[in-house]
């Protein structure tokens, strides 16, 4: 089994990634991970694909996140892609309470790579509150499209509108004891 969660920034991808993985006895990938290297720099394409084919090479796996171009790659044997499509006002609440409490907490976000939010970084250019407020809408054409796009005609597409449909997808996988619904 091979699933993605994808939605916009700051909807609960690695928190549902990771639940999802532990339910079903399955390693957790995740993309920024990955992809995010010391002082918030960004590697080449390459470096990054070659990242994801190796970390996705093996027979089961729940990888998080989107970066629309590694999509032929990580969909091209990818069982299930699962949505969080929570509403804009509940997506854009996250990203902000999630923003000021990774400022004030200076946790940081990926291992050995000393990357950590900031204030200042919240009300730059870079702010995960704006990548929210452009990618939201976006990420929504994108999905509908895929989920109705004949090149993943082989991909399971759950969409999740609430936090509420997630615990009860979470739910439904832990009562199975993490076999496929």
């Amino acid at each position: 089994m091979k699933i993605n969660v994808v939605g916009t920034s700051a909807s609960g991808k690695s928190t549902f990634g990771k639940a999802l993985a532990s339910a079903k006895g399955v390693p957790y990938i995740e993309m920024d991970a990955l992809f995010w290297r010391p002082n918030w720099s960004e590697p080449p394409d390459d470096e990054f694909f070659n990242a994801l084919q190796a970390a996705i090479a093996i027979p089961s796996w729940v990888l998080d996140g989107n970066y629309t171009r590694t999509i032929p790659i990580k969909w091209k044997e990818v069982d299930t892609v699962i949505w969080l499509d929570y509403s804009f006002t509940r997506t854009l609440f996250q990203s902000i309470t999630r923003a000021l409490h990774r400022s004030w907490s200076q946790v940081e976000l990926w291992p050995n790579t000393g990357n950590h939010e900031t204030f200042g970084k919240l009300f730059s250019k870079d702010s995960i509150v704006l990548w929210c407020l452009r990618g939201y809408p976006k990420n929504r054409r994108k999905y509908i499209e895929a989920m109705n796009h004949p090149d993943y005609a082989h991909i399971e597409f759950v969409r999740l509108a609430s936090p509420r449909a997630a615990a009860v997808y979470l739910s439904e996988v832990a009562s199975n004891n993490g076999s496929d619904l």
